[in-house]
């Protein structure tokens, strides 16, 4: 199941069928991101990244499995 979850400005989504367990999020955004036993990404609850930092990290994903939308104005911010 995807996971969704509000950061700050943006809400993030983490997209299971599309992670490869790369770990690429992982090493830019420890603090919100983790491994499941599956070994797909999932997102920390009490996020201590910066936004810049959760963004990164999804541009940092090989498979664009972390999509990050502003919600206060619904702009699509990444995969663009």
């Amino acid at each position: 199941m995807d996971t969704t979850v509000q950061i700050g400005k943006y809400k993030v989504t983490v997209v299971r069928d599309l992670c490869i367990g790369a770990t690429t999020c992982v090493a830019v955004a420890p603090g919100t991101f983790d491994m499941d036993a599956e070994r797909k990404a999932i997102i920390k609850e009490g996020s201590v990244d910066a936004e810049t930092t959760i963004l990164m990290a999804a541009q940092s994903c090989p498979t664009r499995a972390i999509s990050i939308v502003d919600s206060e104005t619904g702009a699509q911010v990444w995969p663009l």
